[in-house]
């Protein structure tokens, strides 16, 4: 693990969800830029002292010195978003898989540089998009993409916070002073830390790519650097419309991420906050509520669910579902990912690059007068 020491969020929830299988083992990490607090945090995980490294060089030299059967397999990048880029492009280059938190970097040229390092080393790159794990929105992409709907004709992504409403990244708060730190962040604020998210959501689930947008990035709390409240309309392919908003100063709201998918002849409804219900609704009948676990589940859905109907699973068992399928392809000895829709799919660099071309051309809609941009293919 590159990341993640005392003090940090996500690195401890990226540990719990490759724990929850039994599929892995943290056997070393390079935990902070400080020396002596990336040792303590090894201290604390029970590792190695040997193998808690001051820095990622000396871990990738250190494990490489091992016999193969002994160092690492792969690397886990949990870092703030500035650190991505030359960490990825480092363990791949050392011949080491790689498994990062998104966004992928902090703009499309450093994505592309990380998908020219997965070209010329045969190795996987996975990114977590925590919510393409969760199984209702397997089962939702599954019912689209079967054509239960119809045609679809209407995108609808939402992700609601409010956590930034006030001045945190003046006031010593660590995840919103970097979060809000272009040097660090890059070039979006809430559009890439949330932003991507429902992006690649509403893609993933609706399966259509979005072509050309229409943007508003505000920035509402004086002094802040980056944006924290977004928008755009979509035009997807196929002639469907789209709606995106993000916000992270929507005061009072906790983590509302919501998507709705409505078709020639009905339509869907799933929200993070009530992960285990969809809601689908329809033109000429009842609507109908799918619960995890019950009847009329695709595979692919049931083999996401770790426990029976009413015990709820969540944000862990999301993150552990990706962590599982990319460590089933290391094992299997793959070299890409599979394709969306596959058994043991994950999100790799082609929905890296998608996510960050999003943040570009949203950026450049939004600072310009033109009311379309393209969003290019990647």
């Amino acid at each position: 693990m590159v990341g993640g020491g005392e003090g940090a969020f996500i690195g401890a929830v990226h540990r719990m969800a490759a724990a929850l299988d039994g599929d892995y083992a943290l056997v070393c990490g390079a935990f902070s830029s400080d020396a002596e607090r990336g040792r303590r945090s090894g201290t604390a995980l029970g590792l190695d002292p040997a193998r808690s490294y001051p820095t990622l060089d000396a871990m990738l030299a250190g494990e490489r010195a091992l016999p193969e059967g002994e160092r690492m397999q792969l690397v886990s990048i949990v870092t703030p978003n500035h650190l991505h880029a030359p960490a990825a492009i480092a363990a791949l280059d050392a011949g080491f898989h790689v498994i990062s938190d998104k966004p992928m970097a902090l703009n499309l040229a450093e994505s592309r540089a990380i998908a020219a390092a997965v070209e010329r080393s045969g190795r996987l790159y996975g990114l977590t998009f925590t919510y393409s794990g969760y199984p209702l929105v397997e089962e939702a992409r599954v019912r689209v993409a079967r054509g239960d709907f119809g045609a679809i004709r209407l995108v609808q992504v939402e992700y609601s916070q409010g956590w930034l409403s006030g001045p945190l990244d003046r006031e010593g708060n660590k995840q919103a002073e970097w979060r809000t730190d272009p040097a660090r962040a890059g070039l979006g604020g809430c559009l890439g830390d949330i932003g991507t998210h429902a992006f690649h959501l509403a893609e993933h689930v609706s399966g259509l790519a979005v072509e050309e947008l229409s943007a508003d990035l505000t920035t509402h709390v004086p002094g802040r650097r980056l944006d924290d409240d977004v928008a755009a309309l979509l035009r997807l392919d196929g002639g469907a419309r789209g709606v995106l908003k993000a916000s992270q100063v929507a005061a009072g709201d906790e983590n509302g991420l919501r998507l709705r998918i409505h078709g020639e002849r009905g339509g869907l409804d799933w929200s993070q906050m009530e992960p285990n219900t969809l809601t689908l609704r329809w033109l000429d009948c009842p609507a109908e509520i799918v619960r995890a676990g019950g009847p009329g589940l695709a595979p692919s859905t049931l083999a996401m669910l770790r426990t029976p109907a009413g015990h709820p699973e969540g944000y862990i068992e999301a993150f552990a579902n990706l962590y599982r399928s990319f460590g089933r392809a290391v094992r299997g000895g793959a070299t890409i990912p599979p394709p969306r829709g596959a058994a043991d799919w994950f999100p790799g660099i082609s929905d890296g690059l998608r996510t960050m071309a999003f943040i570009e051309t949203m950026i450049e809609n939004s600072a310009g007068a033109q009311k379309w941009t393209r969003l290019a293919p990647t």
